[in-house]
């Protein structure tokens, strides 16, 4: 069994390793756990192997500052799913590898079976080989340490304070690898090869000055005398301008030698090692201005433009865009404008798009600064000054004080037309003092959250794209080929994407990076719900490290209200639902629902039809809702979150179809008003919640409140025919009888099974499924259920004309639904006796049984039932149609009988076949 963290966690069991690139091992099958919380665990036990890391460490790994109660019970229950994990892996020793010792856990490992102890291994040996003047074994040593990288430690795991030291010790220990074997290479005269690779570490590092002088060195042994300067002066602007300092003395000492012509400079050996700095990480020092502090008298403005480039596949939001450019263009003085959305949502795009589009707006500079260049580690207040400052060109000694800084950025902004994109701010006390009070200037803000407690910003908020547009994104990205190939497929990806920005990015990045993919094969892989936030990611782009923002950033109750509302169905839901399934009252839901809107966790719709509020996630923040509830909520609050859900949907649906159909509801329902007013809209709008809850409730063991449920259902899914709905629901409850002992809940279901499938015409079924339901219904003395299923038993003897079977059956079943409180079934067996009437005796005889259906009817103030008996005796007046024209009669509401008349006396038709069809 192997571990691999130097990149992504990967783990590989007795499969083997696969050589990978330079040698470099991965594993043929992976074991790696998908959980973000058992990662954490396993990844403080590897950067610490062979260690005791104590169980208080592990907990602030996990939850940093805030643990739950149940802390030390959940992480022996994440030890103990990964000893599972480990013994999968290694089924021989797996178990015995992760031991407990107090005062917490170890993980016992074999040096050569980490990444990490065998980059430190070879780093070492690699060292000693350049202490050593053995430079080419110190090249090639560090190279192999450097390959076993794939990416920055335990990539794809969140970081808490051991995590976090080990990759600042482990990333700046990769630097001085990389270091020591340029060093090794130049000794060793390969200075013309190294150039690409140094051009490339010094803008990548531009800090760093060990490399730039690695640069210098290269490019002089080169011939390349006046490029070597020009990148001393590259450095040198960059530290002056970012940390206000000069270089070090060792950098300095060498441009001075170049400047000279040192001839000592261009051996590769002896001197050669003297010019290179040494790997100690530190900036430089010295070279700073020695005036008084203060606002110094600036040189000539020049105009100045520090914008990332124009993104070329800049696509779409076109009516946003135009908005924001006119609205920067439009900005009286003291007003800026704040782009605001989701993580992911091209907040960041969409405003240095606009910042070059309105370049002539602002002939005085675009600056362009991230507010948190590091997730988590906001810029202070001064610090954001101080650089917007020397992004402008300030050169002088910038003072200390705030306040200081503040009246030399009006300053700057004064009489100017200057733009500053501030993005990703996180609070409004790190904008306010960057923001232009004066005519001609302006701020283009970008964030999560609106900054709402300043005056003068004037929102524009950004959602998903629209379908056509995210495809335009994904066709300019991915290139025509697999668009145009597979449309239906490129449909299928935006949407599975949820339209976001970063997700199509990915998507269509995905394509690109492997060929051998189709748009297909890539939609295939996103359709899986479980494992979609992992498919969309690649490299540095990640979609749910991005969401994951948002989420961290929130507070605990926010966090824990995030990961309960995904147990909600997709689409929109009610406040009434969400303060269920976080057991508060509206008030308490309402205001942490709206934090989580604030927070761009949730979106609301505002209103909808029933003039009620309402809220949805989007599709990815639904899913991540979803891996966090499993992750981090304890299976026992999980399951009272859903049952709490349940028991809303449950209450709601019964308040309802009471609505549409008066009859008791037993308990309290705390339902909003729309659930009585509209139930026929309430039904339509939340029917797909409501199979999600049964689902949920069924899944959950939650056997009474499927059947609460289902039964609070029936009557709209009848009444609608909505066929695949009720084929569902019906099927959960009747496994949730059988579960739960329920006989008459188990009759009630097959009998609801055989309505469903005469409509549907699959007689034999119905047939079996009114039998059992009669069976049922009779071991367990339900009279109502047992006249019921002798009712459908009717029904078919009447369709296929066999007008004795039905009557043999419905005088009992119409005795056994004699008593007042089966009025309903009496009706359906009044109903049946008129169309067997109407068979053997005519329309006078189905009339008088008509009028009993109608005035059961009218008592039981079930309008549907008694439009059914209008529309029946009508028809009965109506003439008889003429000869060879065929008739109709509605056997049951909704539920049509097609027939030819035949040529005889009566005007009842022959005997035919029933054709399910909605009225």
């Amino acid at each position: 069994m192997r571990f691999w963290i130097l990149g992504p966690m990967e783990i590989g069991g007795d499969d083997g390793p696969a050589a990978g690139p330079d040698g470099a091992a991965t594993p043929a099958v992976s074991y790696t756990p998908r959980a973000a919380k058992l990662r954490v665990v396993l990844a403080a036990l590897l950067v610490r192997a062979n260690e005791v890391v104590s169980v208080e460490s592990l907990i602030d790994e996990l939850w940093q500052d805030n643990p739950p109660r149940t802390a030390t019970t959940t992480l022996q229950v994440y030890v103990s799913q990964l000893r599972k994990l480990l013994h999968s892996a290694d089924p021989e020793h797996g178990r015995d590898t992760l031991l407990t010792r107090p005062p917490g856990y170890l993980l016992r490992l074999e040096p050569d079976r980490l990444d990490m102890t065998t980059f430190e291994e070879l780093h070492a040996r690699g060292r000693k080989a350049l202490e050593a003047e053995d430079y080419a074994s110190a090249a090639e040593l560090q190279q192999r340490a450097i390959a076993l990288w794939r990416g920055p430690l335990l990539s794809d795991t969140p970081h808490g304070p051991l995590l976090g030291g080990a990759a600042v010790r482990l990333t700046e220990a990769r630097m001085t690898a990389l270091d020591q074997r340029i060093r090794a290479d130049l000794q060793l005269g390969r200075h013309r090869g190294l150039i690409a690779e140094l051009q490339s570490l010094a803008s990548e590092h531009p800090l760093r000055e060990e490399f730039h002088a690695h640069l210098m060195v290269a490019l002089y042994r080169t011939g390349r005398q006046a490029e070597a300067l020009r990148t001393f002066g590259r450095v040198r602007r960059t530290l002056v301008d970012e940390l206000a300092i000069e270089p070090g003395p060792r950098l300095q000492r060498l441009h001075r030698r170049i400047l000279a012509g040192d001839a000592a400079l261009l051996s590769s050996g002896g001197n050669g090692g003297a010019v290179v700095i040494g790997t100690a990480t530190g900036t430089g020092s010295g070279g700073a201005d020695a005036a008084t502090p203060g606002v110094a008298e600036q040189p000539a403005f020049q105009a100045v433009t520090s914008l990332p480039a124009a993104d070329g596949a800049f696509t779409g939001r076109d009516a946003v865009l135009a908005e924001v450019e006119r609205l920067l263009r439009d900005a009286p003085a003291g007003t800026s404008v704040a782009i605001t959305g989701k993580s992911g949502v091209g907040k960041t795009a969409l405003a240095v798009e606009a910042a070059h589009r309105s370049a002539d707006a602002f002939p005085d500079g675009r600056i362009f600064l991230d507010l948190e260049p590091d997730p988590g580690r906001p810029l202070g207040a001064a610090d954001a000054m101080t650089r917007l400052l020397r992004r402008a060109g300030t050169q002088v000694t910038l003072p200390a004080e705030a306040q200081d800084l503040q009246d030399a950025l009006r300053h700057l902004l004064t009489d100017r037309r200057i733009l500053l994109v501030l993005d990703n701010a996180t609070s409004e006390a790190q904008l306010r003092p960057l923001l232009p009070a004066t005519a001609g200037s302006t701020a283009l803000i970008t964030g999560r959250r609106l900054p709402a407690g300043l005056g003068g910003v004037r929102p524009v908020v950004l959602n998903a794209l629209d379908p056509e547009e995210s495809l335009r994104l994904f066709d300019a990205l991915a290139g025509p080929g697999p668009a145009a190939a597979e449309p239906a497929a490129a449909a299928e990806i935006v949407e599975l994407c949820g339209h976001l920005p970063l997700a199509v990015h990915i998507a269509a990045a995905q394509l690109r990076a492997r060929p051998h993919w189709t748009a297909g094969s890539l939609a295939a892989r996103l359709r899986d719900e479980r494992s979609r936030l992992t498919e969309l990611q690649l490299g540095d782009l990640d979609v749910r490290g991005t969401l994951m923002v948002a989420y961290l950033d929130s507070s605990p109750a926010a966090q824990r209200a995030f990961r309960l509302l995904g147990l909600l169905p997709a689409g929109p839901f009610g406040l009434w639902a969400a303060a269920a399934v976080l057991g508060l009252e509206e008030g308490g839901a309402g205001r942490i629902v709206e934090n989580l809107v604030d927070g761009r966790l949730l979106e609301a719709s505002v209103h909808d039809g029933l003039r009620q509020g309402r809220y949805h996630f989007h599709e990815l923040l639904r899913i991540l809702a979803a891996e966090l509830l499993a992750a981090e909520e304890t299976p026992e609050s999980a399951r009272a979150a859903t049952e709490r859900m349940c028991e809303a949907y449950t209450q709601a649906a019964e308040r309802a179809d009471a609505a549409l159909t008066p009859r008791p509801v037993t308990g309290p329902v705390a339902v909003p008003g729309p659930v009585t007013d509209h139930p026929q809209e309430w039904f339509a709008q939340e029917q797909p919640a409501l199979v999600h809850a049964v689902r949920a409730a069924h899944a959950a063991g939650l056997w009474s409140a499927v059947l609460r449920l289902v039964d609070a259902m029936t009557g709209y899914l009848e009444a609608h025919a909505s066929w695949a709905d009720w084929r569902t629901t019906h099927t959960f409850g009747l496994d949730a009888a059988r579960h739960s002992g329920d006989r008459a809940g188990e009759a009630r279901m097959l009998r609801s099974l055989g309505d469903l499938a005469w409509q549907n015409r699959r007689l034999d079924e119905a047939a079996d499924l009114y039998t059992r339901a009669r069976d049922t219904a009779e071991l367990c003395d339900d009279l109502y259920e047992y006249g019921r299923a002798l009712v459908g038993l009717a029904d078919l003897h009447l369709d296929n004309g066999d007008t004795a079977a039905a009557a043999a059956l419905l005088e009992p079943a119409l005795a056994a639904l004699a008593a007042p409180a089966r009025a309903r079934g009496r009706y359906d067996a009044l109903r049946a006796l008129a169309l067997l009437a109407l068979e053997a005796e005519g329309p006078e005889a189905a009339q008088a049984r008509f009028t009993q259906c109608l005035d059961l009817a009218t008592a039981l103030k079930d309008r549907r039932l008694e439009a059914y008996a209008r529309r029946a005796l009508r028809a009965l007046r109506d003439p008889a149609p003429a000869a060879g024209k065929p008739t109709d009669l509605e056997v049951r509401p909704g539920i049509w009988r097609l027939r030819a008349p035949a040529p005889r006396r009566s005007p009842l038709p022959a005997p035919g076949r029933l054709a399910a069809l909605t009225a």
